[in-house]
């Protein structure tokens, strides 16, 4: 486990930092770093002190060092000592409201601060109008003794992108920021994207490993395929390819007895509608009358498990920990609302631990098949998409045979699932370890910096 310093200032002008005798030990160090700030200082052992990092006010200053009393890490590379990381959060949707300045996700991202001191990181929140190309600097977002502070501090060791949907992400003014902040400053930025669906669908498959947790999936291009689909399975789901929260998402399914096609949905209002219909065209003519077909992707059904008649779907979240090995941090059970095409809680879904679901025999094997299939997926995933991908929530199901399917993996998932009062502690594990992340991205960045830029 690496080794936490405080890191103490004094009040005087002196270039000179005292350090602990086993960090500085055989070592030359003619520098000290914080974030994208560095100087040349002097160096001295501190005989009495092996927990802590003293330096002046006058290279507190000059780093730019906010002193909020967090233990952080401290990195000896190129005669250089780096103190840190300095982790920024990228977003958008500031507010003029000093208690909230995130509007409804400052709640998310005060928490999300707020492990800076089990992990070692001081960590703050930003977006592009924060950011002074000319100094250098960005007035960050800091979340200390329960209240937001603003502080300016050098660019980040690190950038962890949370910006919050796929509009924000497609602003090319946001993307000018992350591609200047990438190229010429060399700033790992992970999490950088959303994922599409068949793009993620076509990249799995070229994994062998992981292809039989993966449902027979096409972009909409005629009926017929449709038809084909429905003769083998009795059901599909066509979804938008870049679909999220399970809006927009139809099951189509086929009664080989009468002869006729039910389709179930979600309408504008938000109920849940089940519509028969005597042909697969006049189905499509009726629903997708106003929907772009080419933006749609058609899914095999799966008879998946049932809880008290309602289907059953899971998610899994994995990450990425300091050392950058992935862990599965958390899996809860989805149950589809009464009459639902999805196990959303905005369609009537609720959320139960896989506990509740299964007996304890079954309950370790099913944990087992999912924590499996996830860390496979995770693994295929990193080695298969661009960027670096930190954390991952994954939408597995079970089939009445016990096999695992993938619905969807989420590069920016949802925290709907820890609403649920035993989750509690799984929710913060994914913070924890999505901060955490940026320590082994840091120390990459120092070693190896020719694996992060390849």
């Amino acid at each position: 486990m690496r080794k936490h310093y405080l890191i103490e200032v004094v009040q005087n002008d002196q270039l000179i930092i005292f350090c602990p005798p086993a960090l500085v030990y055989d070592k030359q160090i003619k520098g000290i770093a914080f974030g994208s700030q560095s100087m040349e200082v002097e160096f001295l052992p501190h005989p009495d002190q092996d927990d802590r990092i003293v330096i002046s006010r006058k290279i507190q200053e000059a780093i730019q060092f906010p002193h909020f009393k967090v233990p952080l890490h401290a990195f000896v590379e190129n005669e250089v000592l780096y103190i840190g990381p300095l982790v920024g959060i990228f977003t958008a949707g500031f507010t003029s409201i000093p208690q909230q300045p995130i509007g409804e996700r400052t709640l998310f991202f005060s928490k999300l601060l707020s492990v800076n001191k089990s992990v070692g990181v001081l960590p703050f929140v930003f977006g592009e109008q924060h950011i002074d190309w000319e100094q250098g600097v960005i007035e960050g977002y800091f979340f200390h003794d329960d209240g937001w502070q603003t502080v300016p501090v050098p660019f980040p060791n690190v950038i962890y992108d949370r910006l919050p949907n796929r509009k924000s992400e497609g602003n090319p003014k946001l993307i000018k920021v992350r591609e200047r902040l990438q190229k010429e400053y060399l700033i790992p930025w992970y999490n950088p994207g959303f994922f599409n669906k068949l793009d993620i669908y076509e990249r799995l498959q070229q994994d062998a490993s992981i292809t039989n947790y993966l449902p027979e999936t096409y972009p909409f291009t005629s009926f017929s395929d449709i038809e084909t689909m429905l003769a083998k399975y009795g059901h599909v789901f066509i979804k938008p390819k870049n679909g999220s929260l399970g809006l927009g998402v139809h099951q189509v399914i086929y009664d080989k007895h009468t002869d006729v096609y039910y389709c179930r949905y979600q309408d504008n209002q938000g109920v849940n509608r089940l519509r028969k219909y005597s042909s697969l065209e006049r189905l499509f003519q009726s629903v997708f009358a106003h929907q772009a077909l080419e933006k749609m992707l058609v899914q095999q059904g799966i008879h998946l498990l049932r809880n008290e008649q309602r289907a059953v779907d899971f998610r899994v979240h994995t990450n990425k920990d300091d050392q950058g090995k992935w862990h599965v941090t958390a899996i809860a059970a989805k149950i589809a609302g009464s009459g639902s095409v999805t196990t959303h809680a905005r369609s009537g879904g609720n959320i139960k631990t896989i506990n509740e679901i299964f007996p304890a025999e079954e309950c370790d094997l099913y944990k087992e098949k999912l924590s499996n299939a996830a860390l496979l997926l995770s693994t295929a995933l990193d080695a298969n998409v661009e960027g670096i991908i930190g954390e991952i929530g994954f939408d597995l199901g079970i089939d009445r045979n016990g096999e695992i399917w993938l619905f969807e993996a989420n590069s920016k998932p949802g925290r709907s699932i820890f609403s649920h009062p035993e989750l509690k502690e799984f929710d913060y594990l994914t913070r924890k370890l999505s901060i955490g992340f940026a320590v082994f991205l840091t120390e990459q960045s120092l070693l190896h910096p020719e694996e992060l830029f390849k």
